[in-house]
């Protein structure tokens, strides 16, 4: 049986998308979900996961609320304002962990300075997932 795992962000649009994305790559029964979801995921986290060959264009942003009655093996938190929200879990999940990472939707720059931000979040989380 595949392991379940659940990762956690603010808005559920760049962060915890891409660290499902990678954990579905590596056979994770894999989900992830906002504390203050966005209405959509970052075409930027998008383009960027594209350039690898992983697709997130069909994933949603969704409220943590919508996984409160699963139980997970893992519940990880990619951003420090979820992790406050990781407690609501403790009942659904055998692990909890947290490894923060720079929210590349606040980079400020020119549109290569932008992408740069992204990748280098993006290949940070590839590295953390990877060690799970």
């Amino acid at each position: 049986m595949k392991r379940k795992i659940l990762f956690l962000c603010t808005g559920n649009s760049c962060r915890s998308q891409m660290a499902e994305g990678f954990a579905k790559k590596r056979g994770w029964d894999a989900y992830s979900a906002g504390t203050h979801p966005e209405l959509n995921v970052s075409k930027i986290a998008i383009k960027v996961m594209d350039e690898i060959g992983l697709e997130i264009h069909n994933n949603i942003p969704k409220s943590l609320d919508y996984y409160s009655n699963q139980q997970f093996n893992i519940v990880a938190s990619v951003c420090d304002n979820a992790k406050q929200s990781c407690p609501v879990f403790i009942g659904n999940a055998d692990l909890i962990i947290h490894q923060s990472f720079e929210d590349p939707a606040n980079a400020k720059g020119t549109e290569d300075k932008i992408l740069s931000e992204f990748r280098n979040v993006r290949d940070l989380i590839k590295v953390w997932v990877d060690s799970l």
